[in-house]
C-alpha cells in the first residue's frame, strides 16, 4: 500500500476528514480504542495513533513531526529502516485504514477510529470479544442509556465550563460510575456546546446562538447549571493517574508508553 516518503527526517501529518467515521468513530484516546483496537493494532501502533492525534489537537490543520524524535518519544528506538519499529507502526496505520499517503508527501491520519469490523471482532481474544459484545449492546440499548445520559450530560457540562477537555471529562465521569459509552457521548456533547456558546456573537437583540438553541429537555433548568458545575467539581475525584483500564492520555497531553496499554499484544500480528 502507498506510504509517504520516509527517507527525509520529518513527516507532515494532516487530518483525514471523513464525515461518517468522524461521526460514528471513537477518539484515539478513548476507552474503546484502548480496550478493543489495542488487541488488533498492538501497543506501538496504538500509541503512535494517539501521539499523532495529540499533535493534531494542538495544530488541527497539520503538523510536522521529526521521525527520530517521535520514535524516541514512543520508546521505539532509532533508525528509519524498512523493519524499524516506527516504520512498521506507520505501515500498520495504513494497513488498517487509520492513515494514508497524501499528495505532497503528507500523511493523512484519522482523528476518530471506526468501530471494529466483524472480521476484527472475531480476531479478538475470547474475553475481550465478550466485553466488546457487551459494549455494543449497551450502545444500542436506549432504555439503559437515556437516564445515565441525562445525568452524565449535566456533570459533563459543568466540567466543560470549568475548562476540562473531552478526554479528561470522560475519564472523570467513568470514575464516577458512568458507563464509558455514555461518558464519551456526554463529554463530546458538552465540549461542542461550550465551544458553540463561545463562538456565538454576544447580542441581546439578535437571533439566538447555537447554545441558546440547545434542547432544554437535555440541558435541564439553565438556572441550575452553575450549581451542577460546582457539585460536579466538588464530588468528582481529581483527574490523576488511574490504574483502571479506562485511563488514557488526554487529547492534548504528551504521549508516552505506560502500563495501561502494554498488554500481551504483538505488533507483528497479521
Amino acid at each position: 500500500m502507498p506510504m509517504p516518503d520516509l527517507s527525509v527526517p520529518t513527516l507532515t501529518v494532516v487530518p483525514w476528514r471523513d464525515p461518517v467515521i468522524d461521526a460514528l468513530g471513537y477518539p484515539p484516546a478513548s476507552t474503546y480504542v484502548e480496550r478493543f483496537w489495542l488487541s488488533i493494532l498492538g501497543p506501538s501502533t496504538t500509541w503512535l495513533v494517539r501521539h499523532l492525534d495529540a499533535r493534531l489537537a494542538v495544530e488541527p490543520e497539520g503538523t510536522t513531526i521529526d521521525l527520530d524524535a517521535t520514535a524516541a518519544a514512543l520508546g521505539l528506538g532509532g533508525g528509519m529502516g524498512r523493519h524499524s519499529p516506527l516504520v512498521r507502526a506507520l505501515h500498520r496505520c495504513c494497513q488498517f485504514g487509520l492513515a494514508r499517503a497524501a499528495p505532497e508527501a503528507h500523511l493523512q491520519v484519522r482523528r476518530h477510529l471506526p468501530p471494529l469490523t466483524r472480521h476484527q471482532i472475531d480476531r479478538l481474544p475470547p474475553a475481550v470479544r465478550v466485553r466488546h459484545h457487551e459494549w455494543r449492546a449497551a450502545e444500542r440499548d436506549a432504555s439503559i442509556l437515556d437516564p445515565q445520559q441525562r445525568r452524565a450530560r449535566h456533570m459533563a457540562l459543568g466540567l466543560a465550563e470549568l475548562g476540562e477537555d473531552v478526554a479528561t471529562t470522560a475519564q472523570r465521569l467513568i470514575r464516577f460510575d458512568v458507563h464509558p459509552v455514555v461518558a464519551h457521548d456526554a463529554a463530546t456533547w458538552a465540549d461542542r456546546l461550550v465551544r458553540a456558546r463561545a463562538a456565538a456573537p454576544p447580542s441581546a437583540d439578535g437571533p439566538p446562538g447555537p447554545a441558546d438553541r440547545a434542547d432544554p429537555a437535555r440541558l435541564g433548568d439553565p438556572a441550575r447549571l452553575g450549581d451542577l458545575a460546582a457539585a460536579a467539581a466538588a464530588h468528582l475525584p481529581a483527574a490523576g493517574p488511574s490504574t483502571g483500564p479506562a485511563a488514557g492520555p488526554s487529547a492534548g497531553a504528551a504521549v508516552a508508553p505506560g502500563p495501561t496499554l502494554w498488554q500481551e499484544s504483538s505488533d507483528d500480528a497479521a
